[in-house]
């Protein structure tokens, strides 16, 4: 009686009664949401790829204290060191990143995780939600290090109106899923689940982050905040992987149930993606008014069409903005794991994943 309950409770989040004796648990139980199963039993696998996802994300391990910060400490140090474009530029995205990966963590941890209904995938997640804990951990090194002003840069997103946009925007899409009460089982319920998903994978992770990365990565490339960068270039790999694990589940999602993906539903995905693109383009005008580092506001609008239109193909959406090319082709190589050496040569690397990281940014 207490595994037919089980069964068919369609708020099974891993804590249903444990009943003895019951059948053993079969692949087809175990689908990627609104799951019956007993979600506490690992094997067997459903779904392979997210298993895959895990065991890369595992190889893919690394630590900010890893990373010499010296020589930014001497450059951030010297007056005449950085401009204060350049400054700006650094804090900015160190006080969007420093409180977007808590985001993020609250929503896999509060939400993504009680609703995604597979035991392999949620053992992604408890990796993902680890990283992006690394991460947060990693902002916070730096800031240190170079001994900002810790209260200003954690509270950007409550006092730079480009910062607090993107973050206000993001929260609109947990109240559903962290609401208590909230449930998938139905048409309306899993669709909205769908969206946020998508809100926070796509959009969030997919492209939200990308014009932060590229201004803290183009100081590499001239060899300026070096050990910064080179903690930019880990969590970009991390964070494509993130994305495509996303996708993963998105589609997956997709698949099991097409009732989903109406016309009306792909509109409203459509002008997410929009809105997307408005509010990081507004957040590097914001950042950079003017060029630095060899870069123009201007050219982050072509990269978010590029972007944008790649996330869409990748969710089998049209693409929004036809013919938009990618302005920073190097940006791909920063994710390419099977380098012997990181982009910037200061170190040699332990990643053993190879080809996990071997998809298009």
């Amino acid at each position: 009686m207490a595994y037919q309950m089980q069964q068919h409770d369609p708020r099974n989040t891993g804590l249903a009664p444990i009943a003895f004796g019951a059948q053993r648990i079969q692949v087809d139980d175990k689908r990627i949401i609104n799951c019956r199963a007993d979600l506490n039993q690992l094997v067997p696998f459903r779904y392979p790829w997210a298993w895959e996802h895990y065991l890369d994300a595992c190889a893919n391990h690394w630590m900010p204290q890893e990373i010499n910060m010296a020589a930014d400490v001497a450059l951030w140090r010297d007056p005449r060191g950085l401009s204060e474009a350049e400054r700006t530029v650094i804090k900015r995205a160190l006080g969007f990143f420093s409180t977007a990966d808590s985001l993020v963590a609250n929503n896999l941890v509060l939400a993504v995780y009680r609703h995604l209904t597979n035991p392999e995938c949620r053992q992604y997640l408890l990796r993902q939600a680890f990283e992006e804990a690394l991460h947060t951990h990693s902002y916070q090194h730096i800031i240190q290090s170079l001994g900002m002003d810790e209260a200003e840069v954690f509270n950007m997103y409550r006092e730079v109106p480009a910062v607090h946009h993107k973050a206000a925007w993001s929260l609109a899409y947990t109240e559903s899923l962290t609401d208590p009460l909230f449930k998938t089982g139905t048409p309306a319920t899993d669709q909205r689940f769908l969206r946020d998903l998508i809100a926070f994978y796509v959009v969030f992770e997919g492209m939200f982050f990308y014009v932060g990365f590229v201004q803290l990565l183009s100081f590499g490339r001239l060899n300026k905040m070096m050990g910064t960068a080179e903690q930019i270039q880990y969590i970009l790999r991390d964070e494509t992987m993130h994305l495509h694990f996303g996708i993963e589940v998105i589609n997956q999602i997709k698949r099991e149930n097409p009732q989903l993906w109406t016309e009306t539903f792909q509109s409203e995905v459509l002008a997410m993606i929009h809105e997307a693109r408005e509010l990081e383009y507004a957040y590097a005008m914001d950042t950079m008014p003017q060029p630095v580092t060899g870069l123009h506001a201007s050219t982050f609008d072509t990269y978010l069409r590029f972007i944008a239109n790649r996330r869409c193909r990748q969710i089998d959406l049209p693409e929004p903005f036809a013919g938009a090319e990618n302005p920073f082709p190097w940006m791909s190589e920063l994710v390419d794991l099977k380098k012997e050496k990181n982009f910037f040569e200061t170190r040699v690397t332990d990643y053993r994943s190879g080809g996990a990281l071997s998809w298009d940014d």
